[in-house]
């Protein structure tokens, strides 16, 4: 199939583009375009106008600012995948990178676009969620700061209001003895994720758990932080026994997702195995000294 006629318009600034959103309530974002594109191809979707923000230069950038990573939101996945910045400061982001589709895909794929988009799958978004991330978002009369946890309303629904462009994304720095851990299941590797973890951990000298951030992904319908899973844990030396008691407990009051490719019983399994992984995977690099 063909797309249904829409217009194009690339504008020269954010401020354009927010301009264009507010005057064409069927107007949607382009950037890289890994999910529109097919999903217009299909006619799944039908914009009348495309606002493309892909060449805006305010929008593609990593720093370092104010204890934070702060990544434009037009910034290329591929870039953020080989950043030092990102390897160096943002150790869970870096491990999470190629697990992002495929390489095609990151080459042409962006940060705010894979956030945008809040498929329960992303390992971007799942890793937004875990590290506390503030979504940095513009209209024609304000600027607004969403958190992350905040931001997924559910499948393909962010709070990202209409005629709005999100510009950028925060994530806090973690200083001190730091490890993090990812896992995902797949049928395939780039396959989109059945089930999916990520764990940050931040030990004292002696090995005890000063601080823990962990949260699944692709099992339910945005990425959730265990919060209960994480305030069990703190304190602790993050033993095996004590780690799946607190996860196990943590899933219980988790309602997770059921479809053809897999059962909402099988997700609530892999979740809470994979939750456990990544967090022995977070202190085992946080006992060696890198993440």
């Amino acid at each position: 199939m063909k797309a249904a006629p829409f217009e194009y318009s690339r504008p020269a600034n954010v401020a354009e583009a927010c301009a264009l959103l507010a005057a064409d309530a069927g107007a949607r974002v382009i950037a890289g375009g890994q999910t529109l594109v097919p999903l217009m191809a299909m006619r799944l979707a039908r914009p009348t106008r495309l606002v493309d923000i892909s060449r805006l230069a305010e929008l593609a950038f990593v720093r370092e600012q104010n204890g934070a990573i702060v990544i434009g939101a037009a910034t290329r996945q591929c870039m953020v995948e080989h950043h030092p910045l990102i390897a160096a400061r943002l150790p869970l982001l870096a491990k999470v990178m190629p697990w992002v589709g495929h390489a095609a895909i990151r080459a042409r794929g962006t940060i705010g676009g894979s956030l945008a988009n809040a498929d329960p799958s992303a390992e971007i978004a799942l890793a937004a969620v875990t590290l506390d991330a503030k979504l940095h978002c513009r209209d024609t009369t304000k600027a607004v700061e969403i958190e992350a946890r905040d931001f997924f309303l559910g499948p393909m629904t962010t709070a990202l209001s209409a005629g709005a462009c999100l510009t950028e994304v925060r994530f806090p720095v973690w200083d001190g003895r730091i490890g993090v851990g990812f896992q995902e299941v797949s049928a395939r590797r780039s396959d989109f994720a059945f089930a999916a973890a990520a764990a940050q951990a931040e030990l004292d000298d002696s090995g005890i758990c000063r601080r823990l951030a962990l949260a699944i992904g692709a099992a339910t319908a945005f990425p959730l932080r265990l919060g209960a899973a994480e305030q069990a844990l703190a304190g602790t030396r993050l033993e095996p026994g004590a780690v799946r008691s607190a996860v196990n407990d943590a899933m219980a009051a988790v309602e997770t997702m059921s479809d053809l490719h897999a059962s909402a019983a099988y997700r609530r399994r892999a979740a809470a195995a994979l939750a456990v992984r990544a967090i022995a995977e977070a202190r085992a690099a946080a006992n060696r000294g890198a993440a």
